[in-house]
């Protein structure tokens, strides 16, 4: 089996995992050390744990509890991709529930997990807004949810709450051009990144990634309109740390590239006129 780290951080790890094996394999066990999901993006395997015998396709969730050993079998393909979620206590202790949840062994594919999964792959893959830390733990929000039968109450924000979610949100901006990441956000805020990111999303309509990303973005246009400097300078400068990727996400956002957005502001009003035809 190949595995790819994607995201490290104190209270969460990522990973694709890709395994080639089939009917002719002899399968082994594994000893999860702590809470894990793993989504399973392709193929299929079954799994022997103490909870029972599961077939998981595409769409289905392997649940990983401390000390439960697992045994995974191709009786029927070869080979499967997941994308894996390694939590830590304190996030779990967060995420709330009983602990017995994590031992359900599997679950089936369920539409409200299986849109989070794809959302996920989608921030594993750089074409979204959304941090993949930040997805990561509405993933295990949502499994926690949906496997309890019990519904979050939505965050109800007193006015400190709107304060720190405020002053959250200008120490970002003001940080934008800088590595960002949720844990160093929730720091400054004094809370830990679960009830940070429900507090900042709550109380703001965006994640804190989300916002970071759109901040980046309206620093990049400002630079774009006011300066002649290469398009690669202005994305470095606003903190993106991969060209394609900003002409991607600008693009998205702003409907044309970079280069044309620049030309719109310098009087090629033709340009945003072509775009409206068009759409």
């Amino acid at each position: 089996m190949d595995a790819t780290t994607l995201l490290t951080t104190r209270s969460i790890t990522v990973s694709e995992f890709r395994c080639d094996a089939g009917p002719d394999d002899t399968p082994f066990a594994e000893c999860r050390t702590g809470h894990s999901i793993a989504y399973v993006r392709s193929g299929s395997f079954g799994c022997h744990c103490r909870a029972g015998f599961f077939e998981l396709v595409a769409g289905s969730i392997l649940v990983g509890a401390p000390g439960e050993e697992y045994t995974c079998t191709h009786e029927h393909v070869s080979g499967d991709v997941c994308l894996g979620f390694f939590f830590s206590e304190d996030l779990v202790d967060a995420l709330g529930g009983r602990h017995e949840i994590w031992k359900v062994g599997a679950t089936p594919p369920l539409p409200e997990l299986m849109v989070l999964g794809e959302l996920a792959q989608t921030a594993a893959d750089g074409n979204s807004d959304l941090g993949l830390d930040e997805i990561g733990q509405i993933l295990a929000g949502r499994f926690v949810d949906v496997v309890s039968g019990k519904a979050r109450k939505p965050a109800t924000p007193t006015a400190r709450d709107r304060r720190r979610a405020v002053e959250a949100a200008l120490w970002i901006d003001a940080n934008s051009h800088a590595e960002v990441d949720l844990e160093q956000a929730a720091r400054h805020a004094g809370l830990s990144p679960f009830h940070f990111l429900r507090l900042f999303s709550a109380v703001l309509g965006v994640t804190p990634h989300q916002y970071l990303v759109r901040s980046r973005l309206r620093h990049a246009a400002r630079l774009l309109t006011e300066d002649d400097i290469a398009v690669t300078d202005v994305a470095y400068d606003v903190g993106f740390g991969d060209l394609s990727n900003f002409v991607r996400t600008f693009h998205r956002a702003a409907g044309v590239s970079p280069t044309k957005f620049r030309q719109a502001s310098k009087g090629e009003r033709r340009i945003f006129g072509e775009r409206l035809v068009l759409n």
